[in-house]
């Protein structure tokens, strides 16, 4: 009780309510995103010879759609578990620097709850998250369960729906559900080059041939998932310098 009336004292009285809530409410317009990609996460999962729990405890656990989408292509072709761990672990590092820009907000709270607010962090609720800290200079905890909560339990259930679904769908690239993720990927940096200024989207195209043009030449160097990785944080590194 004591730690809580804290926590109300030192939010910013400009700020909205810091409620559980709210974090549900604000985390609605993603969740379309969740349950697309997470049923054909599903379809895919049974059509790469997963059960309904296997796709349970890796939405559970795993908790991250590029790494469960690899994971289920890796399996399927009989990669040894020690490739697919450590590819995972390679393609889910962004979560770090995204758990690092959010860590200051939270600094006011124990150890084990930022374990929480960091574990349950994926790309839309880190997007949600920064939006909002950008505007209001704060973040609550009661708002981050909220969010992340509503994030993680529809995700969840999208996967398993989409597994019990994909037993009637014996064939999903037919239908072009393994190309969900990508898609989404896609459609997030169309709507954010659509809202930039005429500054920012020439930075923007020159970024984006800079990632094409660094992981064309890394390919030739070493494998596809680690140039990708390697390209990322040069191009993001070139990126913080060359803005404005």
């Amino acid at each position: 009780m004591t730690t809580e009336i804290k926590e109300v004292k030192d939010i910013p009285k400009t700020a909205t309510e810091d409620s559980f809530i709210q974090g549900m409410k604000d985390c609605i317009p993603t969740l379309l995103g969740y349950i697309s990609i997470g049923f054909a996460f599903g379809v895919v999962g049974i059509a790469s010879n997963l059960s309904i729990l296997e796709i349970f405890l890796l939405s559970a656990l795993v908790y991250a759609g590029s790494a469960q989408f690899i994971f289920a292509g890796l399996y399927v072709a009989g990669a040894p578990m020690s490739v697919i761990i450590i590819t995972t672990f390679i393609v889910n590092l962004r979560h770090f620097l995204m758990s690092l820009t959010v860590a200051p907000y939270f600094t006011r709270y124990s150890a084990l709850r930022n374990v929480g607010f960091g574990s349950l962090l994926t790309d839309e609720t880190f997007g949600v998250a920064v939006t909002k800290a950008g505007k209001e200079k704060q973040l609550g905890g009661r708002w981050m369960d909220g969010l992340n909560l509503t994030a993680y339990l529809t995700w969840i259930a999208s996967c398993v729906v989409g597994g019990l679904v994909g037993n009637w769908i014996p064939n999903p690239e037919r239908w072009g559900l393994d190309y969900a993720l990508v898609a989404m990927f896609i459609a997030l940096l169309v709507l954010n080059l659509a809202n930039a200024s005429k500054n920012k989207l020439m930075h923007y195209i020159k970024l984006i041939g800079c990632v094409f043009g660094i992981l064309y030449i890394l390919s030739y160097f070493m494998p596809s998932h680690l140039a990708v990785l390697i390209t990322t944080i040069i191009v993001a590194t070139i990126g913080v310098i060359t803005e404005k």
